[in-house]
C-alpha cells in the first residue's frame, strides 16, 4: 500500500512539474496558434544551465530566474526569426530548436549528475524549515504544486490585463490587433517569449526533481504538451468556469498518470516516446471526432 502511494504521488508530482511546460505550450498553441518546436530544445536548455549552476555552487532557487531567463531568450530567437526575418513559424522555431540542441551540449555535455549532497530547491534550507518533517517524496509534491499553482495564477491575472487580452487577439483575430493600432508581430514574440520562459522553468525544475541533465530529455515534449493541452481543453469544454491553465494542469497529471499505468504494466521503457506518440494520436483523433459531432448536431 505504502508503495503504491508513493507511486501515486510522484506520479502527481511529475504532472504538476510538466505543467509548467503544459502552460507555455498553451500559449503558444491554443492562443498564439503557433506551431512551436522551440520547446523541444527550450526545456533542456533550462535543465542545461540548471545542472552547470548547481554544480558550481549556486544558491539553487537563483538557478530558476536564470532558466528562465535562458528560456525567455529561446523564445524571442524564434519570434525575430519569425517576424522580422520573415521565415515561417514552424520553420522557425525548428531552426532555433535545432541550434539549441548544440548549445545544450556546449553548456552541460551530453549528460551531467549532480551529487546528493548539492542541495536543490527540494533539499534546500529554507524547504527543510518549512517542510523538514516530510519526507523527500511529499516535499516535492507540495514545492511542485506551489510552483503549478502560483504560475498559473500568474497567467490567469495577465491575460486578463490589456497585453494579455491582446495576446489572446493575436490567435483569434489579427485584425483587431491591427485596429487597434498594435504591432501584432512584437504580440506574437513577447508570447513566445513568455511561452519558453515556462518550458524552460519546467526543464529546470526536472533537472532538480531527477538531479540530473541528459542531452535527449527534450525529445517529444512539444508531443506531451499538445497532448495536455487537448486533454485538459477537452475534458473541461463545456465548463466554462474551469480556466484553461487549470484543464491543463489537471490535463499533466492525467496524461503522466496514463504513461505510469504503461509503465506498471511492464511496458519496457525504450517504448516511452512510441507510447505517447500513439497516446497523443488516439486522444487527436478522439478530440476532431468530437468536435465534428458538435458541429453535426449543430
Amino acid at each position: 500500500m505504502s508503495n503504491f502511494l508513493d507511486l501515486v504521488v510522484g506520479t502527481i508530482t511529475q504532472g504538476l512539474i510538466y505543467a509548467l511546460l503544459s502552460y507555455g505550450v498553451y500559449i503558444t498553441y491554443r492562443i498564439l496558434d503557433f506551431p512551436d518546436l522551440t520547446v523541444d530544445g527550450s526545456f533542456p536548455l533550462g535543465a542545461a544551465v540548471t545542472a552547470v549552476l548547481l554544480t558550481k555552487g549556486l544558491n539553487p532557487y537563483l538557478t530558476l530566474p536564470v532558466a528562465m531567463a535562458v528560456g525567455a531568450l529561446a523564445g524571442l530567437v524564434t519570434g525575430l526569426i519569425h517576424v522580422k526575418l520573415k521565415v515561417r513559424d514552424l520553420l522557425a522555431s525548428i531552426i532555433t530548436m535545432t541550434s539549441l540542441f548544440s548549445i545544450n551540449l556546449q553548456i552541460a555535455g551530453s549528460n551531467l549528475a549532480i551529487e546528493r549532497a548539492t542541495d536543490t530547491i527540494f533539499t534546500a534550507a529554507p524547504t527543510m524549515a518549512l517542510l523538514g518533517s516530510m519526507s523527500l517524496i511529499y516535499r516535492k509534491l507540495v514545492v511542485s504544486l506551489i510552483l503549478a499553482v502560483f504560475f498559473k495564477l500568474i497567467l490567469d491575472l495577465y491575460f486578463n490585463t490589456q497585453s494579455g487580452l491582446l495576446l489572446r487577439a493575436v490567435g483569434d483575430n489579427t485584425t483587431l490587433v491591427t485596429t487597434l493600432a498594435k504591432d501584432k508581430g512584437s504580440v506574437k514574440i513577447l508570447g513566445l517569449v513568455i511561452a519558453n520562459t515556462l518550458v524552460a522553468l519546467s526543464g529546470a525544475v526536472v533537472c532538480h526533481e531527477q538531479r540530473a541533465f541528459s542531452s535527449t530529455m527534450g525529445t517529444g515534449q512539444v508531443v506531451f504538451g499538445l497532448a495536455t493541452v487537448i486533454i485538459g481543453t477537452t475534458l473541461f469544454k463545456n465548463l466554462n468556469f474551469v480556466k484553461g491553465t487549470t484543464a491543463v494542469m489537471i490535463g499533466s497529471v492525467l496524461y503522466k498518470a496514463c504513461i505510469q499505468v504503461s509503465i506498471s504494466l511492464g511496458l519496457p521503457a525504450n517504448l516511452l516516446k512510441l507510447v505517447s506518440s500513439v497516446l497523443f494520436l488516439v486522444i487527436l483523433v478522439l478530440g476532431n471526432r468530437r468536435k465534428s459531432e458538435v458541429n453535426t448536431s449543430a
